[in-house]
């Protein structure tokens, strides 16, 4: 044991050493490994220990075996030419208030649906919102006394208003995709008041405007208030190497020479059609490593993992400190497509990458494409078996980390009861804390169930409760989720992010040294200040929320990753290097005689410090996002402007943000760590995977 104990010591410390004789606070930061990296031509078939025979020129198919489920899974569950058109897992309904007849069950459907179609076609209540609410409040009855018939009635409501098409009503509202969920939320939620408001926003904006802010009662929230004289330690002058990835979305299904450019849903599959065209044809057929709509093929995958050692100068020899990993590993699919079984592979799948491809430990966190119905997860307080509906997943995830050997068994015990979060201290001596992030996400629809509510779920009860036990030991805490608590405010809930914001405050800096989030695809960053951003400024800048950049493509970026440079004694940034693959230079179908190529992107000190005026010596903390903030103000868009392109990881695809409403819009979403803040920004500027909504 003693022997163990010294080699987990000595290995950080040899990575110590070799990154402070390589210069750290120098200033003019160096590239940290090869500039380039050029994936080498076929599939790496060492990745997995065996394969399915699949056709020549397509993706190979790994046989995994899952020693958590025990099972291999069968070659058609990602079959690019077997794709299923409909989910097999069980559904679950809210226990009925009464236990009626099949006959009986059907009347109340058809009486529902009869008042909910006078209710939309007549003239005694005026206003849309006002509708919306008088027709759920007809429609619970019909959840509470015949949930099992209730899906089958909202497709043919649907379908019959012309709310949308057949075929989208029915990927909406089937049982098997999200109406047991709807039913669930119809038959538990207060559809005559807050809850009610949050149901027909997400139907529709047109129906009612998004609700705001509910006030949050702070009384009691935190076990002890903020101390007066709280310091975070001092920074040790060694640096570790910290690698963050996210949103590797990997597609098993991706059909090589398929529609690279369909019309709708997810390209590069075999049942992708560009209508513009006439049957059989191809625009642009799928080339082996990807494309702008589609997701990460296998090879794009191992390409991007194989190029993280190079690009990063680390080996088995020099590993990565640890690396985080911060969410979604499932492809776009349309629901109907997906199942547990397919998230069970995606998340098998990938952990096992990582573990072979790279150094270190690994943190993950789930992100709302790691579960089924997607972004579907089910607080506790569900009644009866309600609350457990999503428990295969958290056992399931928690077995891989800690078979990977990156948990042990009490923080493995702590995903499986807290929605896959647990609290965990590395062997640097850092505290990393995870969170689901679906309790604040808006296309979780049960986070409508008791919406006044800012933590239903407990997570942040469970949050809380780490960072006053790391308050109480001095440590450190990286903070890990998936979807992004503010930006432009268009992803998450109100009332959980400012919950949240409170957390922040409550322990930063001292205790909380950054925070980390994925979800958009993009390379973006935001800042939390004291006093919930009521008075943004250098002094009140409290903490930085660093969103990665994705491995997938889609839609219209490159595909990237970042490095950190982290003191070891104060777990602050030093350096940021992010890199990244031109996914407009993949190599075509008829070129196949090499890889995609990775390549160091930028230095975030280099290309923002100077404009900063940020000492060289200093981290790149919130103050220094701040003051990057305001050179952006100050010097008409140029600085602006380049944090736009590198947004988009130098897609091509990436629209130009030179007029000032675009400066002004992306300089308040960077300060805007809350729904609140994000809403009060410009809107249609927030995202570059399409032309902006807003106008110059």
């Amino acid at each position: 044991m003693a022997v163990g104990c010294s080699i987990m010591a000595v290995v950080p410390l040899l990575a110590q050493y070799t990154l402070a004789q390589a210069g750290y606070g120098a200033g003019g930061a160096s590239i940290p490994g090869a500039s380039s990296y050029v994936a080498p031509a076929g599939y790496p078939t060492s990745a997995f220990s065996s394969y399915y025979p699949v056709p020549s020129g397509q993706e190979p198919q790994p046989a995994l075996y899952d020693p958590v489920l025990n099972i291999t899974y069968p070659l058609n569950l990602t079959n690019p030419d077997t794709l299923p058109d409909n989910d097999p897992d069980p559904v679950y309904y809210p226990q009925p208030i009464a236990n009626l007849a099949t006959t009986a069950q059907q009347a109340v459907i058809n009486s529902v649906l009869q008042q909910v179609s006078e209710i939309i076609n007549g003239s005694s209540i005026q206003g849309n919102c006002s509708k919306c609410i008088a027709a759920l409040s007809v429609a619970k009855s019909a959840a509470q006394l015949a949930p099992s018939l209730v899906p089958d009635a909202m497709v043919a409501l649907c379908t019959s208003s012309g709310f949308h098409s057949a075929s989208t009503c029915a990927v909406d509202f089937e049982a098997s995709t999200f109406g047991a969920i709807w039913t669930q939320v119809l038959g538990l939620a207060d559809v005559s008041g807050l809850d009610g408001q949050y149901i027909c926003n997400s139907l529709s904006s047109t129906f009612c405007p998004a609700p705001g802010v509910s006030p949050l009662h702070t009384t009691g929230l935190f076990p002890k208030p903020k101390p007066a004289n709280a310091t975070k330690p001092a920074a040790s002058g060694m640096t570790v190497k910290v690698l963050h990835m996210s949103d590797f979305h990997l597609d098993p299904r991706y059909k090589v020479g398929s529609e690279g450019n369909c019309t709708a849903g997810l390209c590069c599959r075999s049942n992708a059609l560009n209508t513009a065209l006439p049957a059989g044809q191809v625009s642009y057929p799928a080339p082996l490593y990807g494309a702008f709509e589609c997701d990460t093929p296998y090879d794009l995958g191992l390409a991007a993992l194989q190029a993280v050692g190079p690009l990063t100068g680390t080996s088995k020899e020099n590993p990565l400190g640890w690396t985080v990993y911060t969410g979604d590993l499932v492809s776009h699919e349309s629901q109907n497509e997906l199942s547990r079984l397919y998230a069970e592979y995606a998340e098998d799948s990938i952990y096992g990458m990582f573990k072979t491809y790279l150094t270190g430990p690994v943190f993950p966190v789930l992100g709302n494409h790691d579960t089924n119905p997607e972004a579907i997860d089910a607080p506790h307080s569900l009644p009866g078996p309600l609350g457990m509906q999503m428990s295969w997943n958290y056992d399931h995830v928690a077995g891989l980390w800690q078979r990977e050997g990156w948990l042990n068994s009490t923080a493995a015990g702590q995903a499986r009861l807290h929605y896959g979060a647990y609290s965990v201290k590395n062997h640097y001596g850092l505290r990393v804390i995870t969170f689901n992030t679906d309790f604040w996400y808006r296309s979780n629809f049960l986070n409508f169930i008791n919406a006044s509510n800012p933590d239903v779920s407990g997570t942040f009860a469970f949050l809380i409760q780490e960072l006053q036990a790391a308050e109480d030991a001095g440590e450190r805490v990286w903070l890990l989720g998936h979807v992004l608590s503010g930006w432009d405010g268009s992803n998450p809930l109100p009332n959980p992010t400012n919950l949240f914001y409170q957390i922040v405050d409550r322990y930063s800096p001292h205790v909380i040294a950054n925070i980390f989030f994925g979800h958009t695809h993009e390379d973006q960053v935001m800042i939390y200040y004291a006093n919930n951003g009521t008075n943004q400024s250098l002094s009140t800048a409290l903490n930085t929320g660093w969103i990665g950049p994705s491995v997938t493509p889609l839609t219209n970026l490159n595909s990237g990753f970042r490095l950190y440079e982290v003191d070891t004694g104060s777990f602050d940034i030093y350096e940021a290097y992010t890199f990244y693959a031109n996914v407009s230079s993949f190599p075509s179908l008829a070129n196949t005689s090499s890889g995609p190529t990775f390549n160091f992107e930028y230095s975030t000190r280099e290309t923002y410090g100077p404009a900063a005026k940020w000492p060289a010596t200093a981290p790149l903390n919130a103050t220094f996002w701040h003051a990057v903030t305001e050179a952006m103000e100050a010097d008409q868009g140029q600085l602006v402007s380049t944090f736009n392109t590198l947004q988009g990881k130098m897609s091509i695809k990436t629209p130009n943000c030179t007029c000032e409403a675009c400066v002004e819009a992306k300089v308040c979403y960077m300060r805007s760590g809350s729904v609140a803040l994000g809403r009060e920004c410009a809107q249609g500027w927030g995202s570059v995977q399409s032309p902006f909504k807003g106008k110059c």
